[in-house]
């Protein structure tokens, strides 16, 4: 079955980095677009970055300049590369494969503070 699975997550200080890993598994990773939703306490999932399976990268107005999102599809991974960290960072970070037909990790948690 399809498995997602993060990585990397934990505490972070505030202007610090980490970086999130995703390994994918039971499906053909490099068709799909990835992309990784956060969820902080007390709001709704939001869209963080996302690239296409052409290497197509788009990222959250938010954390537009400070994340990255990459791919390595012979690793069947995705990563997120967190720079300049802000307290409001913090939330649970997924892993998501696909648009229509949509799979999921189970979350990592990011904390950022001081």
């Amino acid at each position: 079955q399809v498995q997602l699975v993060e990585s990397g997550g934990g505490l972070g200080q505030p202007g610090g980095s980490l970086r999130l890993s995703c390994a994918a598994s039971g499906i053909t990773f490099s068709i799909y677009t990835m992309a990784w939703p956060r969820q902080a306490p007390g709001n709704q999932r939001e869209w963080v970055a996302s690239i296409t399976s052409a290497g197509r990268t788009n990222c959250a107005d938010s954390v537009k300049g400070r994340f990255t999102i990459s791919r390595d599809n012979a690793k069947n991974a995705v990563y997120l590369e967190m720079n300049s960290l802000k307290p409001e960072d913090t939330a649970v970070y997924y892993c998501r494969l696909g648009q229509t037909l949509v799979y999921w990790g189970q979350g990592t948690q990011v904390t950022v503070s001081s």
